[in-house]
């Protein structure tokens, strides 16, 4: 797996300031993506346990809320970012979302992908659809887009919007 940057105080992807880590690969392919380098797989660096280790001691910081997945897609790289987040998790306990072009509901039907999902605590979901951009949104670009809450969806048994927003 790729990435494009570690982003170590972002404040635009998640509620308050978060470590985010930015993959490369995405074949959505959205019209108007704000980062359309990062589409491509080959893209950026290799992701090593030297970076897992920048990211936790990141995440230890005080003002650090969480760790926060974007990209490209994270969605293409389950199996990697599942080992990643379980590493972190044993060190450090705070917020991890995710953003993807997946619908919640696609990455269930994807063993890998739900795999990823249950380590998460919140989505944001669904492709970025130009026509639908909406700069007041809070988290997310476009009005299609959800933030979902995983844990309680996946208790519930269906899509349970996050209920900060």
């Amino acid at each position: 797996m790729n990435y494009g940057q570690i982003r170590k105080y972002d404040v635009a992807n998640g509620e308050g300031i978060r470590t985010s880590i930015f993959v490369t690969g995405c074949n959505h392919h959205c019209k108007g993506c704000f980062n359309e380098e990062y589409q491509d797989f080959d893209f950026g660096e290799k992701w090593t346990d030297k970076e897992t280790r920048e990211v936790i001691e990141d995440l230890k910081l005080q003002e650090v809320s969480g760790l926060t997945l974007i990209g490209g897609e994270p969605m293409e790289h389950p199996h990697e970012l599942k080992e990643i987040v379980k590493k972190i998790k044993r060190e450090v306990d705070k917020s991890i979302w995710v953003y993807s072009g997946f619908t919640y509901e696609k990455i269930l039907e994807d063993e890998e992908k739900l795999a990823l999902l249950k380590e998460c605590d919140i989505l944001v979901d669904g492709l970025f659809i130009e026509k639908e951009l909406d700069l007041s949104l809070r988290f997310r670009g476009s009005r299609n887009q959800r933030v979902i809450d995983i844990q309680k969806s996946l208790a519930n048994g269906e899509v349970t919007i996050w209920d900060k927003l």
